[in-house]
């Protein structure tokens, strides 16, 4: 009932006196570009003459949505423990808050995000989707673009045939930069480990690495390739069957940092020296709270708290209809160098 809605009361005043719709009194009210700029001055003129003050649950309902966004996420042990995925939300919900926004994370069954996304969509609590971790065929995308549904995709997806949102890493070239020095090192048998294929991120990060392996004439063998790991406890597996080949190999380049973290204390607990008897090189890095003495050679994107804001300014353009082709950032990585990576011992 609207009465209990005094600022709702008052935008549909501004409206009645204008002769304009709801929808393009609060457009005008919070800028949106294909507001004329004729309408959007009497609009505040309006606001002004009858003192009307914004209120974000009032705007929402204006607007047919509730301002939240939505992250969907199967929510396991190994995630909790993503340090950097935390402080991606932390800074995307600071900046979110910002603008009245609430950052709500959804948990999943990791079975089945798409249920999850069914409910949320249906809720209409969430007015545009930051979807992570995005997949070579990612269902999840198709689901919102199908149903038009607002998001940006941390991450590409060759899914997808219409234009859509998206922020990401050149995951190939920081995958050619890691192996492109293990090889200027004089590495030639070298390992990957890395996480699932499905996901894209892995996709594009192992076709860096074998481009760079062929562009050197240089073979892989397939038993030195290990694409199960995005934890811990798998990433310590892997690299333990890495090290157990009967030619084991001189350099392991690892995908993703929690498979890192198993893979470099496998390499410790089997006696190993890093970067003299086995050169490491870790995509993204330890973290912060590591507690590895050696320093590791690792390819590093920007700060997760940048890659925050940057991702919440897309969502933020996102709800403000800009072209979805503007919507799309590709950010270069850099490669950090430790003690974890050096030439290979003479055999």
């Amino acid at each position: 009932r609207p009465t209990h809605y005094p600022h709702l009361m008052s935008l549909k005043r501004i409206a009645e006196e204008l002769g304009l719709s709801l929808t393009t009194v609060s457009r005008a009210m919070n800028g949106y570009p294909e507001v004329a700029a004729a309408t959007r001055r009497d609009v505040l003129e309006a606001a002004a003459r009858m003192d009307y003050r914004a209120d974000s649950r009032a705007r929402g309902l204006a607007l047919g949505r509730a301002d939240a966004v939505g992250i969907v996420f199967p929510i396991t042990t190994g995630d909790l423990g993503d340090q950097q995925f935390l402080q991606v939300a932390s800074a995307m919900s600071e900046r979110f808050d910002q603008s009245g926004l609430d950052l709500l994370i959804v948990s999943a069954s990791a079975d089945d995000e798409l249920a999850a996304y069914e409910r949320a969509i249906t809720s209409r609590h969430i007015g545009v989707f930051v979807v992570p971790r995005t997949r070579v065929h990612d269902r999840r995308l198709e689901l919102l673009q199908a149903r038009n549904v607002a998001f940006v995709a941390y991450g590409r997806s060759a899914s997808l045939a219409a234009e859509y949102a998206w922020f990401d890493f050149d995951n190939l070239a920081g995958a050619r930069m890691a192996t492109d020095r293990l090889l200027r090192l004089g590495h030639r048998r070298l390992a990957y480990l890395g996480a699932p294929p499905e996901y894209n991120f892995a996709d594009q990060r192992y076709a860096g690495f074998c481009a760079s392996l062929k562009a050197a004439g240089v073979p892989l063998k397939p038993q030195a390739v290990q694409r199960n790991a995005l934890e811990r406890r798998s990433g310590y597996a892997a690299m333990q069957k890495l090290l157990a080949l009967p030619q084991r190999p001189t350099a392991v380049l690892v995908d993703n940092n929690l498979a890192g973290i198993g893979a470099v204390h496998a390499v410790l607990h089997s006696g190993l020296v890093l970067g003299r008897d086995l050169s490491v090189i870790v995509y993204d890095g330890l973290g912060s709270d590591s507690v590895v003495r050696t320093s590791v050679t690792a390819v590093m994107q920007p700060t997760p708290s940048t890659t925050g804001v940057a991702l919440a300014e897309m969502t933020l353009a996102r709800l403000r209809g800009e072209p979805l082709e503007s919507l799309q950032k590709l950010c270069m990585p850099e490669l950090e160098i430790g003690d974890s990576d050096g030439p290979p011992l003479a055999s």
